[in-house]
């Protein structure tokens, strides 16, 4: 009876360590972002500085200056640029827990383009092929470090061994 006992205890002991051992999303299924994620202890992080957006043409011919795009265009790229430094890291987009995006207003129209950011950001989460949403912060700022850029991206990712 007692080795019943401890052998039981034993197993519920190991579902709960696997249990524990997992991500929690929580959120609503329609919200294109979590409204919290919950990273267990023993989880390997990695922090990915700000990103700011690639030239979108970059094969022009010298002197030209660089062209970046609205901020659909520069949120396809810097999330483009999230996962790779993530794949490097043997990580995916899923394994994103945490996005702060910093939007200038364009110049086109001198607002926060919030829809654009929306449309490139839901290119990458929330999909069928990659269903994991982080949560975010969106904040507009007055500047970032070059005069075309309209967007940069900061995150945090988790993955659980």
């Amino acid at each position: 009876m007692l080795k019943t006992l401890i052998a039981a205890a034993a197993l519920l002991s190991a579902g709960a360590s696997a249990q524990a051992a997992e991500l929690k999303r929580m959120g609503t299924p329609e919200a294109i972002i979590a409204q919290a994620v919950v990273v267990p202890a023993g989880a390997t992080t990695v922090y990915v500085s700000g990103i700011t957006p690639p030239a979108t043409n970059a094969g022009a011919p010298a002197g030209t200056p660089p062209a970046y795009g609205d901020t659909k265009t520069q949120t396809i790229g810097i999330l483009t640029r999230i996962s790779d430094i993530l794949k490097a890291q043997g990580m995916t987009m899923g394994d994103l827990v945490m996005l702060r995006v910093a939007l200038v207003a364009d110049p086109a129209t001198g607002k926060m383009d919030f829809a654009g950011m929306n449309a490139g950001y839901s290119q990458f989460f929330g999909t069928a092929a990659q269903p994991n949403k982080p949560a975010r912060i969106t904040v507009q700022v007055a500047k970032l470090v070059a005069d075309a850029f309209l967007v940069e991206i900061e995150g945090q990712a988790a993955k659980v061994p």
